[in-house]
């Protein structure tokens, strides 16, 4: 499903007790604030007003009507007056959709000559809106709370983001994760516990024969090779004139997304250790896909992978990209410190700054043939790089803040994607923390998913979330570490 094609549910509260006539007007100030948000072009997903809930029986229904819903990605709940917690506890209590407390009031300004008990009866936010929050925090319930008024464009602007990170709790949800082959031997980071990952996360993570992947590779035709041909004419620049090893990874593409569509997965990782039959790593047949939307991890690396994937799907229609991505080597000049980041050949094309190019080169392990691959620099930008790790018994997303940069050296022998960028709050303290916290070497790097979005969605599903930032500090950073550790065990 689309991002565009998912929804949020707008349940306003109230009770019966202020009469027919408030309740009325609460129904249309909660149409007037729909529509206007919906075309305000600021929400990436449509906003669906529900009936005012004035009941216990009201609320439990519409959150067991959003829990069914498939489209429904989250629950967005406001008291335009005061409306009792305790009607919301069995609601609140079977609700298994994100949920987002939106703290504002319909009018803007107090009206001078207008305002009267009336209007005090019919505009009570200020207090309805905190005997809710009291309910919420009573009950422990993960939410978003976004205060402000609902005309602002940065008000507009949060909900806006939750939603995308809403939607990725979906996504993931619903993930299949196809493996050729297992992890690379004696990896640590990239393994992890797939039967909790699928209690807590929903992913789905199988294995399948690369043996089978060859054999649908052996069944794709040239007419649909020349067909993709001409994609990678139309979006790459040949630096190369090798078609057949081109032609070769195309064949590679066609037959892995058969597979994953047969098979409705949106994600899937391989390991160069594992390529029975196989005459090619996949290179370019790893980037364009990923470039459509498919998640990818190295060696066998499937959290990777699959969080490329939901990431991608949260950011559908953002500018910058997101990629699969590993930190490679560092420049240490003193005070200028930077990191490169690339991977062997498998780096999404959508964080490139110019044209890809599409070149042959060997490849130094794996002990198959020279494959094509897509090779560029990134563009300029702030970004985020994304680690998910097990730490037995509970997952950890850690996301450090970077600047991304013109790289400064050429590199001209160096046939592969590349990154460069500024790790905040600055190179040694940044490597510091993200060793410190356990960050894995394989991570999701991506200009149009910021920090707050990994964060709701890491709330979402319950799972610990360690940001490293301009202002962290180690000292600091090892003290909430060892907080969080202790708390998480009571959980």
């Amino acid at each position: 499903m689309a991002l565009k094609d998912y929804e949020f549910w707008l349940i306003v509260g109230s009770q019966h007790l202020y009469g027919e006539e408030t309740l009325r007007q609460v129904k249309e100030h909660a149409q007037i604030m729909t529509e206007g948000m919906n075309r305000s072009g600021r929400l990436p997903c449509s906003l669906v007003l529900k009936p005012v809930a004035k009941t216990p029986d009201e609320i439990t229904e519409v959150m067991r009507a959003a829990n069914a819903d498939s489209r429904c990605a989250g629950v967005i709940v406001w008291m335009h007056t005061f409306s009792p917690s305790k009607m919301w506890i069995g609601g609140l209590s079977v609700l298994q959709k994100p949920y987002c407390h939106f703290a504002t009031q319909f009018n803007r300004n107090i009206p001078n000559e207008g305002i009267d008990m009336d209007f005090m009866n019919l505009n009570q936010s200020a207090h309805g809106d905190r005997e809710h929050g009291f309910i919420a925090a009573r009950m422990r319930l993960p939410r978003k709370i976004v205060a402000g008024y609902w005309e602002d464009a940065d008000v507009q602007g949060k909900i806006g983001s939750w939603m995308r990170a809403a939607v990725g709790a979906a996504v993931s949800r619903e993930l299949k994760v196809m493996r050729f082959g297992d992890n690379m031997r004696q990896v640590a980071v990239t393994e992890g516990d797939k039967v909790e990952v699928q209690m807590k996360l929903g992913w789905q993570v199988n294995t399948y024969a690369v043996g089978d992947l060859v054999e649908v590779m052996n069944q794709v035709s040239e007419q649909e090779i020349d067909s993709l041909m001409k994609e990678y004419q139309q979006n790459y620049e040949f630096a190369t004139d090798d078609m057949e090893t081109v032609r070769y990874q195309a064949r590679e593409e066609i037959a892995i997304q058969k597979m994953l569509d047969e098979h409705g997965c949106g994600a899937y990782t391989n390991t160069f250790e594992d390529l029975w039959g196989m005459e090619q790593l996949p290179g370019i047949a790893s980037q364009d896909l990923m470039a459509k939307g498919y998640g990818y991890g190295g060696e066998g690396d499937w959290k990777v992978s699959a969080l490329t994937h939901i990431m991608k799907q949260m950011s559908e229609g953002v500018p910058g990209g997101t990629a699969f991505m590993e930190d490679y080597t560092y420049d240490l000049e003193p005070g200028k410190e930077l990191s490169l980041g690339a991977h062997m050949l498998e780096v999404c094309p959508s964080v490139a700054a110019e044209k890809p190019r599409i070149e042959v080169h060997p490849l130094g392990i794996g002990g198959k043939a020279a494959p094509a691959r897509l090779v560029f620099e990134g563009h300029p930008g702030n970004a985020i790089v994304v680690s998910l790790i097990d730490m037995g018994g509970r997952l950890r997303m850690i996301v450090q803040d970077i600047e991304c940069i013109k790289p400064i050296y050429e590199m001209p022998n160096l046939p592969v994607a590349r990154v460069m960028w500024k790790g905040m709050p600055d190179l040694k303290t940044g490597i510091h923390a993200w060793i410190m916290a356990g960050g894995a070497h394989h991570t999701v790097l991506s200009y149009a998913v910021t920090a707050e979005q990994m964060e709701d969605w890491a709330e979402i599903m319950g799972i610990e979330f360690v940001h490293i930032t301009k202002d962290t500090t180690i000292s600091a950073l090892k003290q909430q570490l060892l907080v969080s550790d202790l708390a998480w065990k009571l959980k």
